[in-house]
């Protein structure tokens, strides 16, 4: 049953049980404990209904995990409240997943907002990366990957897996669990900063006899963010209308199912067999490098639900030994199969396998054979070269910037200071997302387009279209007005001025500076 008409089924109810109050004061009186007891209950029958049909309001209505109170989620919510229209993206890029991700979660127990850990990590985006490497919806970096199972080969990386990678951040978690005896928030800041770091804050506190909870231990930055955003986005989503947030429906049932393949298979076949283009391919399969499934006994395709029985009929009609390409390639004077590899997209390993090599020198005149895609490498739209070629040649305009990362920037001032979107920045810089702590003298390349001249300024205003906004910024320890002017790109007497600061007074930790900036968009 569908949202709408839900809703028109609450207001019908409601306006039959006013016409038959009006009926008859009699009858009210009589049946009035009936009637209302009858009326609440459909209502809250249809509240359940929407509650369970929605996946994300399902989600909402089994929190468990709290903050101290709402000072310590404010920045985080502020941080949205500023950016509107990001957790509508986001939450309609979490659909194809969702289900799957709080199935898994729900089946090992742990509390219901793990499900939106990714949306803190990656954006729900799977094919996020960090600083090359962090990587995937979970963003595991390679080590912890392969700790918990995540193989990272030519034709996959699994920390993409959206089944594996959700299945290895759960085990992951319940040893943090685990490990913190049973305090949540402590699992997840060291899922954030690592547990070692986490027992050195703990360890620390309780030879200061002081509270070592999460709120009260030490921390990197990062960390001390992290939790509560994850608790600001929890709370986003269970009352988007009282912050100004659109979550996008998500439907609580499955949207994707997995079909075992025994034998390697060409994508384009993928997508002749179900419709389905290369990128819906790629998203739905993120872990896949190449233009092929790998090269194992066993690999799990994600497919939408509605093309698994085509699918199936297809590739059982297909005859097996047309799945790949293969080209029957006589050895040159200075082959190797390295430069093999390379010139037919493929890897050493499998070429050795394929042919039953035990060594990797090849003969002239050897005969060999080569698995080759069955189209172009361009085909291929979000293989790992692809992507690289993508990134390589993303479009950017005006002129390049460089920023050199000081104490106290973050995306968002770095943003405001140049006029451009965070995620461009995030896009430009291939960071994870807009969550991630930036390291001080990190430089990050900036695409600025040229600030409007005053007389352009000038007619806008006329017109009667706001060019500027005020900024409330807090003072915080270690900072000074030039620094601060830095930061947004303005100058210190304009600071004098907005404020109406003295030169001779210093400034004060937590007082609130007034900064005023055009609107620029790029």
């Amino acid at each position: 049953m569908c949202r709408g008409f839900k809703i028109l089924k609450k207001i019908a109810f409601l306006l039959l049980f006013i016409l038959s109050a009006c009926e008859s004061q009699e009858a009210i009186n009589v049946d009035k404990e009936v009637t209302d007891a009858a009326f609440w209950a459909e209502i809250e029958e249809i509240d359940n209904q929407e509650t369970q049909a929605d996946l994300w309001r399902y989600i909402s209505s089994k929190h468990t995990l709290k903050a101290r109170n709402s000072k310590d989620l404010y920045w985080h919510i502020k941080w949205f409240k500023d950016n509107p229209d990001y957790l509508e993206r986001v939450t309609k890029r979490a659909g194809p997943y969702l289900h799957l991700v709080v199935q898994e979660v729900e089946k090992a127990g742990l509390p219901i907002e793990v499900a939106l850990l990714p949306i803190v990590e990656s954006a729900y985006y799977p094919f996020s990366y960090s600083h090359g490497t962090a990587s995937g919806l979970w963003q595991f970096i390679p080590g912890t990957g392969k700790l918990y199972g995540l193989k990272q080969n030519y034709w996959v990386d699994e920390r993409r897996s959206v089944i594996h990678s959700t299945r290895a951040a759960v085990r992951y978690l319940k040893n943090l669990h685990t490990l913190f005896k049973g305090d949540w928030l402590l699992a997840l800041a060291s899922y954030n900063s690592g547990p070692g770091r986490v027992q050195r804050a703990i360890k620390k506190n309780k030879a200061k006899g002081k509270k070592a909870d999460f709120w009260h231990i030490s921390l990197p930055k990062e960390t001390e963010g992290y939790v509560p955003r994850l608790l600001a986005v929890a709370e986003l989503i269970k009352n988007p209308g009282k912050y100004g947030q659109t979550i996008t429906f998500v439907a609580n049932q499955p949207q994707v199912e997995s079909v075992h393949l025994y034998s390697q298979l060409d994508l384009s076949l993928i997508a002749q067999w179900t419709g389905l283009s290369l990128d819906q391919i790629y998203t739905l399969n993120p872990d896949l490098n190449r233009w092929a499934t790998p090269d194992t006994t066993h690999y799990e395709l994600l497919l939408p639900i509605d093309k698994v029985a085509i699918f199936k009929q297809a590739r059982a009609n297909y005859p097996k030994k047309k799945q790949l390409n293969y080209k029957r390639y006589t050895v040159k004077s200075g082959d190797s199969l390295n430069k093999l590899a390379k010139k037919f997209n493929s890897s050493v390993a499998y070429i050795k396998s394929i042919n039953h090599l035990n060594g990797t020198k090849i003969q002239r005149g050897q005969k060999i054979i080569i698995p080759i895609p069955k189209k172009a490498d361009n085909y291929y739209t979000l293989s790992k070269s692809q992507r690289k070629i993508q990134r390589f040649n993303a479009k950017k305009h005006g002129k390049k910037v460089t920023h050199k990362v000081i104490k106290g920037d973050s995306l968002w001032l770095i943003s405001t200071r140049y006029g451009v979107p965070t995620e461009s920045i995030i896009k430009w810089n291939h960071l994870a997302n807009a969550t991630k702590e930036l390291r001080i003298g990190q430089k990050l390349i900036i695409w600025q387009v040229p600030k409007l001249r005053a007389s352009q300024l000038e007619n806008i205003t006329k017109i009667g279209v706001n060019v500027k906004r005020t900024i409330v910024y807090r003072v915080r320890k270690g900072d000074n007005l030039s620094r601060i002017a830095h930061k947004f790109g303005v100058l210190v007497s304009q600071l004098r001025k907005w404020n109406k600061l003295s030169a001779k007074k210093p400034l004060k930790i937590g007082k609130k500076l007034k900064i005023i900036k055009p609107i620029v968009k790029p």
